[in-house]
């Protein structure tokens, strides 16, 4: 907005500090000054007012009352009534209805006898100009520059042209038209809020005047309106109609009701002046529902606190006063503030003390670093774990997959699950008609879509499952097609190394007939997982008869395992055991024993015949065969020999092998068939 710095003078009994320097001032505790402009002797002045201030200070007194807060300079006492004569009255020229009274907040008319309509004063034209409006005549010219000076905006009807001496502010009626001061004809309709008189739409309430009552140079009595309307009424109907005047620009920001009566007397003061017209007795004033002050109760210790400044209660009361609030102290460091109502950007406590802080001068606050305590959050275990298991598969190459926590009566046949399933009250297809009780079936179907684009797939969920009786757990399971089952034993070997479980074990398991999970795995290729002696999943290949259900011919190797179990053995904490220096040898080992015998009793057996020398034991074979003996399944492992101390010769490390012969082989079930 435009603003003229001789206007801004007159209303100050001081001198103003020079355009520049208040320009600065204007910008370091109120708005930004976009331009100084030389006018005509007159300097225009271009402020960009925050859309908060719009209410107050769309106006030169407002802006007035900034310079006079920020510079220390008192404004003039500006207490306008204009002289009347007792001889007319206002009601015999008009009457005011108000049909709308949500979107009509107050509606103010003044009337002016025997006008002389003629250009305005030169003065006033010069400041008009300056804030970039065109002179038109000196009734229109007074409204527009009360409207600069206030913030109120006004118009005048021409009194003789009013249909049955009414004003009436209502919607307008379906199809109703109006050409507007600007030859503009606009199509109303019932949302449109208009000013009426007894026949006929007049304005465009709150946005531009109509041609019908428009002043002239024939006008001799006018009717001065000053109203005030709901913001979102003039918002909603100048965008409809595509047509934004400075009165929607301010009426759209809310403004003071209580200024209508105020901007009324300054404008017929003008009018009684300039065309030496006469104000009738009384006003026309209907004000359905009083805006009063609000009340705000302001702590001055938390004032301090808030601004980070120790000002005094005098300063912060002086400032109060210098911006319109009235204060009462009410105790020591508490103060009642009363606001004036064309403040209506202050609601809070905060806002007064933003207000102190803004006068008292934000550079004046020495910025300090903020005293807290730094707490660090809480560490939320399972989702440490969770992202620490997938860092894992994803390094081994392993892709993350999601998919929905429901299967149907296809997945239960082919799994052999009966009554242990939760059904869905509401499935959205039979597809869905059970919570999954495992994470295999989702991660098969993902394989059977991809299957024909792409051969080499490793990708696991980590998901809940459910069971009855109403059993939800988190399981970790990762499929690979075309795997190898001791390729698998290795990346579960990682995963559980990374999480810091070192006492892992693999256990064949015989599943015992009742349970689901017999047809799932293949008959001879799984193993039971156990860390710190708690079993905790299983790993193998699974059923080619599953498989196959899915529409896959090749093998899939596979892993599942309870997540919570997991965790419960996971430990952030890992022993550091430093590479060797010196080069390892490896030795294999194949031995027949009967059937009922567990792998990891040999491997035990293994290392604690071979001793500090042997690094590392891994069971790389289960074979049961015709060709065997019966009763009988071969094992074979992979022996790694390393000393952190020497190279081991061969004659050390095949001394150490027939010391694990003998040892084994002190069972007279045990046969060492083979080794290298």
């Amino acid at each position: 907005m435009k603003y003229s710095y001789n206007w801004l003078q007159s209303f100050f009994k001081e001198k103003l500090p020079s355009p520049e320097k208040l320009a600065s001032l204007l910008t370091l505790h109120f708005a930004e000054v976009e331009e100084i402009k030389k006018e005509k002797g007159d300097c225009a002045i271009s402020i960009d007012v925050r859309p908060n201030r719009a209410a107050d200070c769309l106006s030169h007194l407002g802006i007035a009352r900034e310079i006079g807060a920020i510079s220390n300079l008192k404004l003039k006492t500006l207490n306008y009534k204009p002289i009347e004569d007792k001889k007319l009255k206002t009601k015999d020229f008009v009457s005011v209805e108000i049909k709308d009274k949500e979107a009509c907040l107050r509606y103010t008319a003044r009337v002016i006898t025997g006008v002389k309509v003629d250009s305005s004063p030169k003065w006033m034209q010069e400041r008009l100009e300056t804030c970039g409006l065109r002179p038109i005549n000196s009734v229109v010219d007074i409204t527009n520059y009360v409207m600069l000076e206030t913030g109120q905006p006004l118009h005048a009807f021409d009194a003789d042209k009013l249909k049955g001496k009414k004003i009436i502010v209502r919607r307008a009626k379906e199809g109703e038209k109006l050409v507007t001061l600007d030859d503009q004809k606009v199509v109303l309709d019932k949302d449109i809020l208009i000013i009426a008189d007894a026949e006929n739409p007049l304005a465009l309430a709150g946005i531009k005047g109509g041609k019908g009552p428009e002043i002239d140079s024939q006008t001799r009595n006018v009717v001065l309106e000053s109203a005030n309307f709901d913001y979102s009424v003039i918002r909603k109907t100048s965008r409809k109609i595509n047509l934004k005047t400075d009165a929607s620009l301010r009426f759209e920001h809310g403004l003071d009701p209580n200024l209508t009566e105020y901007a009324a007397n300054r404008a017929s003061i003008l009018i009684q002046d300039i065309t030496q017209g006469k104000v009738a007795q009384g006003i026309a004033d209907v004000y359905p529902r009083r805006i009063i002050s609000k009340k705000i109760r302001l702590k001055l210790e938390y004032a301090r606190s808030l601004l980070g400044k120790n000002i005094s209660s005098l300063e912060m009361i002086k400032i109060l006063k210098i911006l319109g609030f009235k204060t009462k102290q009410m105790g020591k460091d508490v103060l009642d503030v009363t606001v004036p109502t064309i403040r209506r950007d202050v609601l809070l406590q905060e806002d007064l003390i933003e207000d102190i802080g803004r006068i008292y001068g934000y550079e004046k606050i020495e910025p300090v670093f903020p005293a807290s305590s730094l707490i660090p959050p809480f560490k939320n275990l399972d989702i440490y774990w969770e992202d620490m298991v997938k860092d894992s598969l994803k390094q081994v190459g392993f892709n993350e997959v999601y998919n929905y926590s429901f299967f149907g009566d296809k997945e239960a046949d082919i799994f052999g699950y009966k009554n242990e399933l939760i059904e869905v009250r509401n499935p959205i297809s039979s597809e869905q008609k059970y919570l999954r009780a495992i994470l295999v079936p989702g991660l098969l179907k993902n394989i059977e879509k991809n299957i024909n684009y792409e051969k080499e797939i490793k990708i696991f969920e980590l998901g809940n499952v459910f069971t009855n009786p109403k059993q939800e757990k988190k399981q970790l399971t990762g499929l690979i097609l075309e795997g190898d089952f001791y390729q698998l034993k290795g990346i579960v070997d990682f995963i559980l190394n990374n999480l810091g479980i070192s006492n892992i074990s693999y256990r064949e398991y015989n599943f015992p007939p009742q349970e689901i999970k017999t047809c799932v795995w293949h008959s001879q290729r799984y193993a039971e997982i156990e860390a710190n002696g708690e079993k905790i999943g299983f790993l193998g290949e699974l059923s080619k008869e599953v498989v196959s259900k899915f529409g896959i011919k090749e093998k899939i190797v596979s892993f599942d395992i309870d997540f919570a179990k997991l965790t419960d053995n996971a430990s952030e904490e890992q022993e550091y055991r430093p590479i060797s220096k010196f080069p390892a040898a490896v030795r294999d080992i194949a031995i027949l024993v009967p059937l009922e015998v567990k792998a990891d009793d040999v491997l035990d057996m293994i290392n604690s015949a071979g001793g500090m020398l042997v690094r590392n034991v891994d069971l790389f074979d289960i074979y049961e065969g015709e060709e065997l003996p019966e009763g009988k399944k071969n094992l074979a492992f992979h022996i790694i020999f390393q000393s952190e101390e020497k190279t081991l010769n061969s004659e050390e490390v095949d001394g150490l092998q027939d010391k694990i012969i003998k040892f084994l082989e002190l069972n007279p079930d045990f046969q060492v068939r083979k080794q290298i």
